[in-house]
C-alpha cells in the first residue's frame, strides 16, 4: 500500500471513529430511555402477578396464554378468551376504519390545498394544523358535546323534524370512530399534501388530452404518484388510533373498550401487571407488522418509480 492510500485509510478510520463518538450520547439515550422500558415490560410479561399489583420474580407464561385464552376454574381447561379477542378485533377494526375515513376526507382536502396558489397554501395548512394547538382532551370533549343526546347534531335533527327522539350516538363504536377521525385527520392530510405538492399537474392535463375520464386520471395517474404519502398518512393514523386511550374512554363510556383501556385496567384495578405487559407487547407487535408493510410498500413503490 502506498503512503497516500495508507494516509487516506487512516483518515477514513479516524472519521468513522469520530462519528461513533459523536453518536454515543444519542445511542445511550435511545438505549436507556426507549429500549430499557420496553425490556422491562417484556420481562414483566413472563413473570407471575403479585397480590398487590406488583410481580413475583418467578417465570410464568400464563400472561401470554391469557392474551387469547382463559382457564376454566374447575377443570383447568383452556378456552378462547372471547372478551380479549373481541376487544382486540374492535381496536383493529376501529383503527382501520379511522384510517379509511381520514383518507376519504384527507385526500380531497390535500388535493384542494395543493391546487391552490402558492400564497394561499400556507393559509390552508395553517387552518389544518390549528387543532394541534389544543389539548387532545379538550378536542375530545368538543366532539362529545356535538354528538351527545342534547348535542348539536340531535338538536338540529329534532328542529327540522328528521327524528322524533334523540339518536344514541354517544357511547357507541360510531362515536369512537367519529372522535378518532376528527383527532387524527391532520395526520393524514399533511403527508398526502406533501406528495401532492410534488405532483406534476401537467401529467393530469396530458391524461385529459388523451380523453381519460376523471376517475381514470385519479386511478392511473394521481393515486400511483401520491401513493407514498397515502401509505405514510395511513401509518401515522393507524398506529395512534390502535393505541388510543382518551378518545375511546370518553366517547365509549367504558362500555366499548379498546386495547389501551384493557391494558390500563390490568395495570390498575385488575392488578395483573404481567397480563398488562403482554397485552402491551401484543399492541407493539401489531404496530411493527403495520410498519413492515409500510416499509415493504414504500420500497416497492420506490423501485417501480426509479
Amino acid at each position: 500500500m502506498s503512503d497516500a492510500a495508507e494516509i487516506a485509510a487512516k483518515a477514513r478510520s479516524r472519521e468513522t471513529r469520530n462519528h461513533w463518538l459523536l453518536s454515543t450520547p444519542a445511542l445511550l439515550v435511545i438505549l436507556f430511555a426507549a429500549t430499557g422500558p420496553l425490556l422491562i415490560v417484556l420481562v414483566y410479561s413472563f413473570l407471575a402477578p403479585g397480590p398487590y399489583g406488583d410481580v413475583k420474580w418467578q417465570f410464568s407464561s400464563d400472561a401470554w396464554t391469557s392474551v387469547f385464552f382463559e382457564r376454566d376454574m374447575f377443570d383447568d381447561t383452556l378456552s378462547l378468551a372471547l372478551a380479549n379477542v373481541t376487544i382486540l378485533w374492535r381496536s383493529v377494526k376501529l383503527a382501520l376504519l379511522t384510517t379509511v375515513v381520514t383518507l376519504g376526507l384527507g385526500f380531497p382536502t390535500a388535493y384542494f390545498i395543493a391546487t391552490r396558489s402558492a400564497n394561499r397554501r400556507d393559509l390552508w395548512l395553517f387552518l389544518i394544523t390549528i387543532p394541534f394547538w389544543t389539548n387532545l382532551l379538550i378536542r375530545t370533549f368538543a366532539v362529545l358535546q356535538i354528538i351527545r343526546n342534547e348535542g348539536l347534531i340531535n338538536a338540529m335533527l329534532l328542529k327540522f323534524g328528521v327524528i322524533s327522539s334523540p339518536l344514541q350516538i354517544l357511547y357507541t363504536d360510531t362515536a369512537i370512530l367519529a372522535g378518532m377521525a376528527y383527532v387524527y385527520l391532520p395526520l393524514m392530510v399533511l403527508p398526502v399534501y406533501a406528495s401532492m405538492e410534488k405532483l406534476d399537474f401537467r401529467l393530469i392535463e396530458a391524461g385529459y388530452d388523451l380523453y381519460a375520464t376523471r376517475f381514470k386520471v385519479l386511478r392511473r395517474i394521481i393515486i400511483p404518484l401520491v401513493k407514498p404519502g397515502i401509505i405514510a398518512g395511513s401509518i401515522l393514523v393507524f398506529i395512534p388510533a390502535l393505541g388510543a386511550y382518551v378518545t375511546p374512554n370518553l366517547l365509549g363510556g367504558g362500555k366499548n373498550m379498546m386495547l389501551s383501556n384493557l391494558i390500563e385496567l390490568q395495570f390498575g384495578q385488575g392488578r395483573n401487571w404481567p397480563l398488562g405487559a403482554s397485552l402491551s407487547i401484543t399492541v407493539m407487535v401489531v404496530v411493527m407488522i403495520a410498519l413492515l408493510v409500510y416499509v415493504r410498500n414504500a420500497a416497492g413503490s420506490g423501485a417501480r418509480h426509479g
